[in-house]
């Protein structure tokens, strides 16, 4: 497999960039701060801040200027001619963005206010990010999450400027192992490491990852470190306190003072072969001579036509065109697969042919712990298994939503109030119903029926049954939830803590108009209720729902009762029985 000429690596990287100011500089903007705009760093934001603060994003020195920004776009390089594959921005809402003009100075706090930055504006612009995702991403298909978020939920003003950051994010969480650059290079120094090959993963080490690591690790004649993303990743990926048990786990089984564990706080874009190449740049600057380059790098996998994203092995090529600029040393492997007869994991593409070859893909992993499955010992290791099953058991006792849309009228409400009524007949987990009138009377209150208040009030209602279901509860919830992005939002948020069921309420809007029991169909006819669903604000059905039900064909009871049925067959609850 190549590797690049010896003489091109630099041991370490080169020059870091730091944006920490000294603390009496830190208190003068402080002071500063009190007569300034602020705004709260999404956890997006706060990663990259991080990286920019510490030197992970070296050379940049803040945010994406529009020149940088175009540059990036269209030849993957900053104004400069710097090798640089995809843009970080930070985008603000319009309404922060109209309190500030060139010369303006902006406060960046984190979500418990504490100011961590301050950005003195050079510019502000607004992006084509239609234009953003075809050339970043390669795609405009919102079944990619990292055009997902930038279409959705990203702001339409871009803002750059002189970054001066007072501290980095505070984490309470696995302090010893977030080492700056700076503190990983020493570290390296320290144990007389002048080559290490870098490992990046999002997911939890299996015995396949470990065998491409020390495969990794003798071909270039380095040192490990494995360097796991602990920022935002995929949706539904396995969050990071449980990942990292696991990684702890796994350091200790290879050989003692060859590999070391570290974190990155990376959100990622799930960019493919770009995003391949961004994070060989952000291991070089954290220290590592070698990068490896599996298959499929960093791809989200398929898009809504069914079809790959990205090539399985276009990383490597995209690396391979630029290792010698990059100036690491790129070690590239193909899949891990275990091969029965020989009891060993081989790459699959030298495995002999008429050998069976298993693997076992993140779907099925994820389909035998819902069901309670053993994972089998050639797969992964006992003490991986056992922290999985710590976090992630099986649906039956796991917590769930289920989550209703459908027009005014539909009968949302009085079925969700069946299935409560039936789910606490079921026992064994609390049931909380959260019925979008009684949300908007004591949660959202304030709201208007604006889009952006109605997706405000749909966040908040996921929010309380993200947090009702990773608690091993049940959340009914029953909004009009007209809008696909923000619906997606919702249960991206649940899917992280346990099941969700979406159900949509088909009913046809002229029998939802006949029944206008508050007499809301009528006044909007009239013009005087505005943006009302389905007579002049839109409603977008929903392509990915588990059940449907149409109410002029199905009672109540029966409609809750179909919908019992589906938990019941997706392991959600016991057996029913005959009498329900």
């Amino acid at each position: 497999m190549d590797i690049v000429a010896e003489h091109l690596i630099r041991p370490h990287g080169g020059a870091l960039v730091d944006l920490v100011v000294p603390e009496s500089r830190a208190a003068e903007l402080k002071a500063e701060s009190k007569q300034w705009p602020s705004w709260d760093l999404t956890p997006r934001q706060l990663c990259d801040l991080e990286l920019l603060a510490n030197g992970g994003f070296s050379p940049l020195r803040g945010f994406l200027s529009e020149e940088d920004y175009e540059s990036v776009l269209e030849r993957m390089r900053l104004a400069d001619g710097t090798l640089w594959p995809l843009p970080v921005n930070l985008d603000l809402s319009e309404e922060a963005a109209g309190r500030l003009g060139p010369g303006a100075s902006l406060a960046l706090r984190d979500q418990e206010g504490v100011m961590l930055a301050a950005l003195h504006i050079a510019e502000l612009y607004r992006p084509d990010k239609q234009r953003e995702a075809k050339l970043a991403f390669g795609t405009t298909d919102k079944s990619h999450p990292g055009v997902a978020y930038l279409l959705d939920r990203s702001g339409p003003v871009y803002a750059s400027g002189r970054l001066e950051v007072l501290s980095l994010p505070h984490h309470y969480d696995y302090k010893a192992l977030r080492l700056t650059p700076a503190e990983l290079r020493a570290r390296f120094s320290h144990l007389g490491w002048s080559r290490v090959v870098a490992f990046q993963t999002r997911n939890p080490m299996h015995r396949a990852h470990v065998e491409l690591t020390l495969r990794a690790a003798k071909q270039a004649e380095a040192n490990l470190l494995v360097h796991p993303s602990v920022g935002m990743t995929k949706p539904g990926d396995v969050d990071h306190h449980t990942r990292v048990r696991c990684y702890q786990a796994v350091m200790k089984g290879y050989p003692h003072s060859t590999a070391t564990l570290a974190l990155l706080p990376l959100a990622m874009r799930m960019g493919g072969p770009k995003e391949a190449l961004w994070h060989a740049i952000i291991r070089k600057n954290y220290g590592a001579s070698h990068f490896i380059v599996g298959r499929d790098h960093a791809g989200p996998g398929k898009g809504s036509d069914g079809v790959p994203f990205y090539g399985p092995y276009d990383a490597q090529s995209l690396l391979a065109e630029h290792q010698g600029e990059l100036g690491m040393g790129v070690v590239p492997f193909s899949q891990m697969v275990y091969v029965e007869e020989r009891d060993e994991y081989m790459p699959a593409d030298e495995v002999p042919e008429g050998t069976r070859a298993l693997d076992i893909s993140g779907t099925e992993l994820r389909r035998r712990l819902a069901e309670g499955r053993d994972l089998p010992t050639w797969f992964t290791f006992p003490e991986v298994a056992a922290e999985l099953r710590k976090s992630y058991p099986p649906r039956a006792r796991q917590g769930f939503t289920v989550f209703f849309t459908g027009l005014s009228g539909s009968g949302k409400s009085t079925i969700a109030s069946v299935l409560l009524t039936k789910l606490l007949e079921e026992g064994g987990r609390p049931v909380t119903l959260l019925d979008g009138d009684i949300v908007r009377k004591h949660l959202s209150s304030e709201l208007g029926f604006s889009k952006e208040h109605r997706d405000i009030n749909i966040r908040r209602i996921g929010w309380v049954a993200s947090e009702i279901t990773k608690n091993g509860g049940i959340a009914i919830c029953a909004p009009i939830a007209p809008y696909q992005s923000v619906r997606q939002e919702v249960r991206d948020m649940i899917e992280q803590a346990g099941g969700f069921v979406l159900v949509h309420v088909s009913t046809p809007l002229e029998v939802c108009e006949a029944r206008d029991r508050k007499g809301l169909y009528a006044k909007a006819r009239a013009g005087i209720v505005k943006e009302f669903t389905g007579i002049s604000d839109p409603y977008e059905v929903p392509e990915d729902a588990e059940v449907t039900i149409d109410t002029t064909e199905l009672s109540p009871e029966e409609a809750a009762q179909v919908i019992m049925v589906h938990l019941q067959t997706e392991g959600y609850l016991g057996a029913l029985e005959s009498s329900r």
